[in-house]
């Protein structure tokens, strides 16, 4: 019989509402506590969801000594703290993109998981969606020859509040950081780290980015052309443009999935999927796949993947000249 994990949520805000929704999902799973630093919003989520525990502070949840993991959905601005927090007292961690705001905290979360021999993984679902897989697996394939160009997008639109999460430059907001980091991902995940990054950005009054346009250079005539946006409803996609042909992957909101082959000299193969919920049961999924088999880096998603995520973003900012405080 698999081992169950107690899971702690350490930040209960939207997303973490929709992950620990993923986690009722899976079997394997025990919703175990919840921290905040109100007792009464801790009390109230735990509630809503069936968590067992809930703390008013999130020390007191990682001292606890039956949590086995911990997921944090706080801003990106305090990822750092508190994934050091939990490691700190012995504690896995589950981790929301983006990982941290720069490389240098990426480098002391990682410095601290592997001298401790934990776990820690970015909470990044795409490279574990079925279009995705299939893409990676028609490209595998050699058929499609090489990819050549990407275009990848993400957009909607939000209210624009300068104290909330996604306008609010101490918390990390900005479209970059929030849905930019999608396309990167797709970017690198389908060709690789660029060799050269040009960026251009439209700002706020509070001083992030709402809309930003990315050219990654790969030499050789190969390049992606990647788009985010706060201000439109653009939706999501991508299209990889291979020497035989064209992939696109596409999703909507009721979570159907596409992964269109297109080639010169046949039909279009369309290809749809419906998984039962988000990506969020996924990446929970491997982290306890992981722990059964004793490896505290996922295969999937490895911290060397991070890495090129969040130099590549750093490399972004640094073109649009976005700073965030205390960076």
């Amino acid at each position: 019989m698999p081992k169950k994990y107690n899971w702690g949520i350490l930040g209960p805000g939207n997303i973490a509402h929709k992950f620990s929704a993923g986690l009722k999902l899976l079997g394997n799973a025990n919703l175990y506590a919840v921290a905040s630093r109100s007792v009464e919003r801790a009390a109230g989520f735990a509630r809503q969801h069936g968590f067992d525990k809930y703390f008013g502070s999130y020390q007191e949840m990682v001292a606890d000594p039956n949590l086995d993991v911990v997921y944090i959905a706080s801003p990106h601005s305090h990822h750092m703290e508190h994934t050091l927090l939990c490691l700190e007292n012995w504690k896995h961690v589950l981790c929301e993109k983006a990982f941290a705001i720069n490389s240098a905290e990426v480098e002391k979360m990682t410095a601290m998981a592997t001298q401790r021999n934990l776990f820690l993984m970015e909470a990044l679902w795409p490279p574990f969606q079925p279009s995705y897989l299939d893409a990676r697996g028609v490209l595998a394939s050699g058929r499609m020859g090489e990819v050549q160009y990407i275009r990848s997008h993400f957009a909607f639109k939000a209210p624009y509040d300068p104290e909330g999460r996604l306008f609010n430059p101490s918390l990390g907001g900005g479209a970059l950081l929030d849905i930019g980091i999608y396309p990167v991902i797709d970017a690198i995940t389908f060709m690789g780290k660029a060799s050269s990054i040009e960026a251009q950005a439209t700002f706020t009054d509070s001083g992030v980015d709402h809309t930003i346009q990315i050219t990654m250079d790969y030499g050789n005539g190969k390049y992606a052309s990647l788009y985010a946006s706060l201000n439109n409803q653009g939706g999501i996609g991508t299209e990889l443009f291979c020497d035989n042909g064209v992939i696109t992957l596409s999703r909507s909101r009721d979570l159907t999935q596409t992964c269109i082959v297109e080639t010169e000299d046949k039909e279009p193969l369309v290809h749809r999927f419906k998984p039962d919920a988000m990506g969020y049961p996924l990446v929970a999924m491997e982290v306890m796949d992981c722990l059964d088999r004793g490896v505290v880096q996922s295969s999937t998603v490895p911290l060397s993947l991070s890495r090129d995520i969040i130099e590549t973003l750093d490399a972004i900012r640094k073109k649009i000249n976005l700073v965030y405080p205390e960076t």
